[in-house]
């Protein structure tokens, strides 16, 4: 049907609660003005959407070969922003309907809804129809033309200022779709030009499922490969795709594509960069996974939606299922958003796993970087902290210099009747294997992990233990390690040895020494002090003294066990009685060389003047 210039122009108030909502996306709905041009552009995206679907149904389509294409202009010396499609378009009776009244813009459940929640608006679920309103935040005047895509119609202006009343009337010819011309206030006029409205256009809409197009220009030139099938993407792609959606400059080490039905619909594409750049000294990571609906960009730094120790990941998730509020702004349903944290966090682990079993030198290198992460997690995410130990690394006893094992691994090869998972910490391999700890457990076939980091303590308290076995310190005052193994050394009689205990603990004092027992585990060295505090290890010590904290802290009394089979021990018993000034000597130095083994020992500048005591009273010797 052509236009009839006969038909006369209508004009109509909107309805009471049009006003309303009118009025409160106006002044206090939206945080963000650029959102308006997100809402239009989803809107355009949306009617072209529906036309696919009609055409496939339909055999009459008004201009049938027309380019399903969103067109954006900007014209800064007019101060107008026109955006358009070539999609469903309206007729008289649907402009009225869904713009003029509720009965198709859902108007009237979003008001019941803000009367529900006590005005506060932004809490609201949004998806109500009601975008289009917040073009009026910037517009002195808004032209819609508009022309449906039935062959028979008409080409329509709708025309409001958006103070109460709006005005249908006959346009010329135009085409299929819809056209909004908005003359911009004032105050708003950067959004009538090219570089602040392609801004706004990469920022929430680059993804949209139809080529979008700013003066003539197409952005949309990536597509939204989170939304194909993992065959149809290839590694240059995903590659690509990194670089371009996070910026980065580097090579991604792996990346996770999966969708799901079930819990919640779900589309993601999760990538692990190549580098940890906290280790490097950037400072903390944030998050750069985003959030989209539809591919429309909800939100490009979501809270909750990952575990903070999972901050080193990049990518895009996308859910057709986020009840979103009125502006799409933020999230409303914070139980969605655990939602999504479970179902991610859970595949994020699982994909790991399998990563660790499919390429170990992959998992190695991920291990490298974002080792810290992992344990971070252990001590932070209960609900996970089960699922992340067996991500775990550690050198061990059992392993090669440069080799890792795992907890599951290290429970595999525990003796029989071995009920604990024994470790040490220390600076690096080579000082736990020449430190009196180890050898007790190495002498009885008992295999021990080798902690580096100062957090590997947290970790282990946190996790506490890994398929039923307790995780134990070796350096615990309270273990029973059995006899030790023969032909070791002859023991100190028992009267002698008890004697010689109660002489140390005397000559050392309580302020050092807690107790002072002869031991069954040491093999080699004649003593070893023991942390007598399970709730304060060594290097949990050293870190918060680190922090500031504790410093004041006099040094810890330590349970000191010496070796009754060593020679040292022996000649000791017999010098406190032949020449108790120098047995003193020693036994000062035995327990300050065992609290720097231990890392126990603050100051051990007292040692040195002890020393040269104790080598002029033996070279005085004749």
């Amino acid at each position: 049907m052509t236009n009839d210039a006969t038909v006369p122009t209508e004009t109509h108030s909107f309805q009471a609660e049009v006003r309303q909502v009118l009025d409160i996306v106006v002044h206090s709905l939206y945080k963000d003005r650029d959102i308006f041009i997100r809402e239009l552009v989803s809107n355009a995206s949306d009617a072209l959407e529906k036309l696919r679907h009609i055409q496939l149904t339909e055999k009459a389509v008004h201009q049938p070969d027309a380019a399903l294409e969103i067109s954006v202009t900007t014209d800064d010396q007019a101060g107008t922003l026109t955006i358009g499609d070539s999609g469903l378009g309206m007729t008289r009776e649907e402009l009225k309907e869904n713009i003029g009244t509720i009965a198709h813009s859902g108007t009237k459940a979003f008001l019941q809804a803000l009367k529900e929640n006590g005005g506060a608006n932004e809490n609201l679920i949004g998806q109500f129809g009601v975008g289009f309103f917040s073009v009026f935040m910037v517009a002195d005047e808004v032209r819609f033309y508009t022309r449906t895509w039935r062959e028979e119609g008409e080409s329509l202006c709708w025309k409001s200022d958006g103070s109460g009343t709006y005005t249908i009337e006959p346009a010329a010819e135009e085409n299929r779709g819809s056209r909004i011309v908005i003359k911009l206030k004032e105050e708003f006029k950067e959004f009538a030009t090219a570089d602040r409205v392609k801004e706004v256009l990469n920022r929430y809409s680059k993804y949209v499922p139809v080529p979008l197009l700013l003066n003539g220009e197409k952005l949309n030139t990536v597509q939204a490969i989170w939304l194909k099938g993992k065959s149809e993407v290839t590694a240059e792609e995903y590659k690509e795709f990194y670089k371009f959606q996070c910026h980065a400059w580097d090579e991604p080490l792996d990346w996770l594509h999966f969708s799901a039905d079930a819990p919640l619909a779900i589309n993601a594409l999760l990538y692990f960069p190549s580098s940890n750049l906290e280790k490097s000294g950037f400072g903390r990571m944030e998050a750069q996974v985003a959030l989209h609906c539809r591919k429309v960009l909800i939100d490009d730094a979501p809270k909750g939606l990952l575990p903070d120790w999972l901050r080193f990941l990049k990518g895009v998730v996308d859910s057709a299922d986020l009840p979103l509020n009125i502006s799409r702004e933020t999230m409303q349903d914070s139980a969605l958003i655990q939602k999504l944290n479970r179902v991610l966090t859970k595949r994020v682990i699982k994909h790991l796993e399998d990563l660790a079993k499919k390429d170990a030198a992959a998992y190695e290198k991920f291990w490298k970087e974002f080792g810290l992460f992992i344990k971070e997690g252990i001590v932070t995410d209960f609900a996970h902290r089960e699922g992340l130990a067996p991500l775990l690394r550690y050198a061990s006893s059992a392993t090669e210099e440069g080799k890792w094992t795992t907890l599951v691994e290290y429970a595999d090869r525990m003796k029989p009747e071995q009920k604990e998972i024994y470790y040490l910490t220390g600076p690096d391999r080579a000082t736990i294997e020449s430190g009196p700890y180890l050898e007790a457990f190495k002498a009885r076939g008992l295999e021990v992990l080798f902690l580096f980091e100062p957090a590997d303590d947290f970790v282990m308290n946190h996790l506490g233990e890994f398929k039923e076995k307790k995780l134990v310190a070796a350096d615990q005052a309270d273990l029973d390690l059995g006899d030790a193994p023969e032909g070791s050394g002859e023991a100190l009689p028992e009267e002698r040895l008890k004697g010689l205990c109660e002489w140390l603990k005397a000559e050392l004092g309580e302020k050092k020494v807690s107790a002072v027992e002869a031991g069954k585990r040491l093999v080699d060295s004649p003593a070893v002090a023991l942390n007598a505090d399970k709730l304060m290890s060594a290097t949990m010590r050293r870190m918060m003294q680190a922090m500031g904290q504790g410093e004041a802290e006099a040094q810890p009394a330590v349970k000191l066990e010496i070796n009754p089979r060593h020679g040292l021990i022996h000649q000791l018993d017999a010098l406190r009685e032949s020449n108790a000034p120098l047995a003193k000597l020693i036994a000062e130095q035995i327990l300050d060389n065992s609290l720097l083994a231990a890392g126990l020992l603050d100051n051990p500048r007292s040692m040195t003047a002890r020393i040269y005591q104790i080598l002029e009273s033996v070279a005085g010797k004749k």
